[in-house]
């Protein structure tokens, strides 16, 4: 049954909703274990897409579904920077992305980002003007393949992939975005992101 609800659905599937179309006694958390066993290392497999769950194309075929991809158009590089800075500081407000691109950040590129589904507004923060903060939704991580934000690649994982300068932040003639010492991974990771675009 389990299986039959998942095939059929469009979009991603919570074990809630799941559970409210089985008959009463029925174990939703145990069906779908037992189907993402079953389906490891078959062409299709039971993805965990943030708390949802659905069928999705092995990745080491994908490249047979290329006729099938639909193209859209690139990321500006501003709506790259703000996305890249909400999925790794979430959540975050507007005032928090400013101060790390250390530009205004305009309310169209935060406009796109959520008509594609990829951001969301999150809870207001607990501080005076109870500012809104943002944060990236299910269809982001499943676009990307991660099962939460937790799987984003570190800092080591992008370098080692060729995604960034292998250079260490700061080093002379290296343009950055912050006045001051980044402090932990994710303010390095986005400044390396950001300063060769």
């Amino acid at each position: 049954m389990v299986e039959a609800i998942l095939f059929a659905s469009a979009e991603p599937m919570s074990q809630r909703e799941i559970s409210t179309r089985l008959p009463a006694g029925c174990d939703a958390g145990e069906a779908l274990q037992a189907l993402r066993t079953r389906y490891e290392g078959r062409g299709v497999q039971l993805a965990r897409v943030g708390d949802s769950w659905a069928f999705r194309t092995a990745a080491d075929l994908g490249f047979l579904m290329q006729d099938n991809v639909v193209e859209s158009r690139r990321l500006s590089r501003a709506a790259t920077e703000t996305l890249a800075i909400i999925a790794y500081h979430q959540p975050v407000t507007r005032a928090e992305i400013e101060e790390i691109r250390g530009v205004a950040v305009s309310r169209g590129t935060l406009d796109q980002l959520i008509e594609l589904g990829w951001v969301r507004i999150g809870r207001r923060r607990q501080t005076p003007g109870r500012p809104v903060t943002f944060v990236v939704t299910e269809s982001f991580l499943d676009h990307f393949g991660l099962e939460s934000a937790r799987d984003l690649p570190g800092l080591a994982e992008l370098r080692a992939a060729g995604l960034l300068d292998s250079r260490p932040p700061g080093e002379a003639g290296a343009p950055g975005l912050f006045d001051t010492e980044p402090e932990d991974d994710a303010e390095v990771l986005a400044e390396d992101l950001f300063e060769d675009e």
